[in-house]
């Protein structure tokens, strides 16, 4: 395939992935009425952006999101560096077991462990809790999976040398082997951002306070039985969507190379 071929198939993609993007920020400027017309709007207008600023608790449920997003990320990035570091590095019985069982929960979703997960939620007073809404989430077995795979290709000479100034196994995992893993890190951070910020089922499941409603769960709010005010419905989707842009814009090039790296063994 010539360069020119390349270029052209690559412009073509890359059309067709943002043009519904730009779609979804034209539709948004439409006035109400013109919503549904498949052409470019008589005019623009901000209302439907400014109602959801003003009317709707959008900052709330961004904020709400926020911490639960953030609060993951970081416990989920160290527990699961050091559960990929022992499954990496420590030679204990039942290691190859424990790691594909862990492996093995990749194949069941969460509506399968739903409503077990509600009823210990609820025995442990967990629901209508931001604890709620946080525990359930850390634990994923492909963070522990790429970590490990990512542990496997650091050379053992420099745990070893650092065994040999006297460090432990949790000095030379936090001296060594985290600064070593910094991109992968940096990937998962991205991923579990973006997962537990468009996280709806188990949200919705867990809360009924409003005050504690995260965005995609405040977003269908929008919706009623009979009619949505769609509208506004996609205003609210454009506004949510923009930290998850700029997650993805900063942590992209670290993302693929992470993920490049953890398939060589």
């Amino acid at each position: 395939m010539s360069v020119r071929l390349r270029a052209l198939v690559g412009y073509v993609l890359a059309a067709v992935t943002v043009a519904p993007l730009v779609w979804l920020l034209v539709t948004v400027l439409k006035p109400a009425d013109e919503l549904f017309d498949v052409a470019l709007p008589s005019r623009l207008t901000l209302d439907n952006l400014l109602y959801v600023l003003t009317e709707v608790p959008i900052g709330t449920y961004m904020l709400n999101s926020l911490l639960v997003s953030a609060a993951v990320t970081v416990v989920a990035l160290v527990l699961h560096s050091m559960a990929a570091y022992a499954l990496a590095r420590l030679r204990f019985p039942g290691r190859q077991v424990i790691f594909s069982m862990i492996v093995s929960t990749l194949l069941v979703s969460l509506p399968v462990i739903l409503v077990p997960l509600f009823l210990v939620a609820k025995q442990l007073g967990l629901l209508d809790t931001y604890a709620g809404l946080i525990l359930p989430a850390i634990f994923h077995a492909f963070g522990i999976f790429l970590l490990r795979q990512y542990y496997l290709t650091i050379p053992r000479e420099l745990e070893e040398a650092a065994d040999l100034d006297g460090c432990g196994y949790l000095r030379r995992w936090w001296q060594v082997v985290v600064p070593l893993s910094r991109p992968v890190l940096a990937s998962l951070a991205v991923l579990f951002f973006l997962a537990n910020w468009n996280a709806f089922l188990w949200p919705l499941t867990a809360t009924r306070d409003p005050d504690l409603r995260m965005v995609q769960v405040g977003i269908a709010t929008l919706q009623g039985q009979y009619g949505s005010a769609w509208n506004y419905v996609l205003a609210a989707t454009v506004i949510a969507a923009v930290p998850t842009l700029i997650a993805f814009v900063l942590g992209q090039r670290r993302l693929v190379e992470a993920i490049k790296t953890s398939g060589l063994k």
